[in-house]
């Protein structure tokens, strides 16, 4: 049999005293392209960064590039999560600091990042700019790196990684932000990456993977398990016992104003001659609950920061919020008080230093972080959603500290602590297993019989909670359609 690519043998991996990977077994041969699956938080992001050479573990990771291919004899490891620096050098960034023209004024440009990695490595441009055609990215490349979207700045990082075509591609969670084009768009750039010699590993938890995949394995108490496909694809079919709601969110958001929750007519954005949002016409009734879809650059994340009064041109638009025209007086702190949000922008932004149980009691205060005691019945009710989601016993932990999905769980129920008037849930189970994303849309579900006023931002259709009722898409930063689900159904 030919020497296998990678072999590891007896790897141990220990993380604030509790194992990580016990005597993990793998070996990967030459045209041989994984999946790897498993829970939030098994060790599959610590197993790809051991492989890539990233971490170091105990034991034995021997790997063998082929001397004789064309194919650079280089492991490329492409994150989940990416942080970007500007032109200074900084990467402590703030959530509104994207709507800031300063701001984009020391950030790099997408052509200038991609320029700056090819000149680097000795590539070819032009062979990055037919990347980002196929991935639907040539109208952000003159964009700068603190304006993208998480699903835009997953793609740019998904380019750097087929553009090198590596020996050993290593993608942890591909998939996270993407549009259903753009999925299929990627598993096709993969499978042509595989044709031309590259092998992979995917870090995915996800159905709709590459036809080139012919492995699958999945991490459980710290070893990796071969399994067949169809093993990996029945899992997700298992049912999940749910906890009840803790009493408090069973009360219905006490409302503070009349009218609608969001009324918009005509309204745009602008940056320079490039126009974000073209006329919308939105109203958002109390009660009512929203899924706003769209492709990646549709305009989505623009229109959210309207909604929570991160952008500044809301000023300059004909657009009320809780029944007041914005900037008639009222502050963004008034109008955060009424928001629960989640994005993958606000947890990239969050504050680091927190750990998990001030992260989840600054819901109260609309803070990143915790900068005042809260009483003993907030006290209490930190603990009781805690205890929900499963992190009790992690509250004292550093949010950086716990594995991705675990982190946005913990925002999660900053998000809802409050119980507030309208929920803004922006791809809330990004990073999220199946039994967790599960479980959330159960809370949604249960959340959303007292009144709340939902807004759901998801791309994968099979992981939306049962509430929905309406639905609005946005393409190329117009309306493209609004409907009734219940009425379609």
């Amino acid at each position: 049999m030919s020497k296998p690519v990678v072999h590891i043998a007896n790897l141990n991996l220990w993380y604030r005293q509790k194992a990580v990977l016990q005597d993990l077994n793998w070996i990967i041969y030459p045209s041989e392209n994984w999946l790897v699956c498993g829970t939030s938080g098994s060790g599959k992001t610590s197993l790809a960064k051991a492989v890539a050479g990233l971490i170091k573990a105990n034991g034995k990771i021997e790997i063998n590039f082929n001397p004789e291919a064309s194919l650079p004899p280089v492991i490329h490891y492409t994150a989940n999560w990416y942080q970007f620096k500007d032109l200074e050098g900084q990467s402590n960034f703030y959530y509104q600091q994207r709507y800031n023209k300063q701001s984009t004024e020391v950030t790099a440009t997408v052509r200038a990042e991609l320029q700056g990695y090819g000149e680097k490595l000795g590539l070819d441009f032009e062979e990055a700019l037919a990347i980002v055609n196929q991935l639907c990215f040539s109208d952000l490349v003159n964009s700068t790196l603190i304006q993208l979207s998480s699903g835009e700045h997953k793609k740019l990082q998904l380019i750097k990684g087929i553009w090198l075509a590596p020996q050993l591609l290593i993608l942890d969670q591909p998939y996270n932000g993407l549009d259903k084009q753009s999925r299929e768009n990627l598993n096709r750039l993969l499978e042509a990456l595989a044709e031309k010699g590259t092998q992979l590993i995917l870090i995915s938890n996800d159905v709709e993977i590459p036809a080139c995949i012919n492995r699958f394995a999945e991490i459980s108490n710290g070893k990796l398990m071969e399994i067949s496909d169809e093993e990996r694809i029945s899992e997700r079919d298992e049912e999940l016992t749910v906890k009840a709601v803790p009493d408090f969110l069973r009360e219905s958001p006490i409302p503070t104003f009349s009218g609608s929750v969001i009324k918009m007519t005509d309204v745009s954005i602008s940056y320079g001659d490039k126009q974000v949002l073209k006329n919308i016409n939105w109203v958002v009734e109390r009660g009512e609950k929203w899924l706003l879809q769209g492709p990646n650059g549709s305009g989505k994340s623009t229109l959210l920061s309207l909604v929570c009064g991160d952008h500044p041109q809301a000023y300059s638009n004909d657009f009320s919020l809780f029944g007041f025209k914005r900037g008639t007086g009222e502050s963004i702190w008034d109008i955060k008080t009424r928001i629960g949000l989640i994005s993958p922008e606000l947890h990239w932004y969050f504050d680091a230093s927190a750990t998990v149980w001030q992260s989840v009691a600054s819901g109260f205060y609309d803070s990143s972080g915790l900068f005042c005691e809260p009483g003993s019945t907030r006290h209490g009710q930190v603990n009781e959603l805690l205890e929900y989601f499963g992190l009790l016993e992690q509250s004292k932990v550093l949010m950086t500290e716990l594995p991705l999905g675990k982190q946005r769980l913990a925002l999660l129920a900053r998000t809802i602590i409050k119980n507030p008037e309208l929920l803004i849930l922006d791809e809330p189970c990004q990073g999220l297993d199946q039994q967790q994303t599960q479980h959330f849309n159960k809370l949604v579900d249960g959340l959303c019989k007292n009144g709340t006023t939902l807004i759901y931002v998801g791309h994968f259709e099979a992981q939306l909670p049962e509430c929905i009722e309406k639905r609005i898409l946005l393409e190329n930063g117009a309306v493209k359609s609004v409907e009734s689900l219940l009425e379609a159904v």
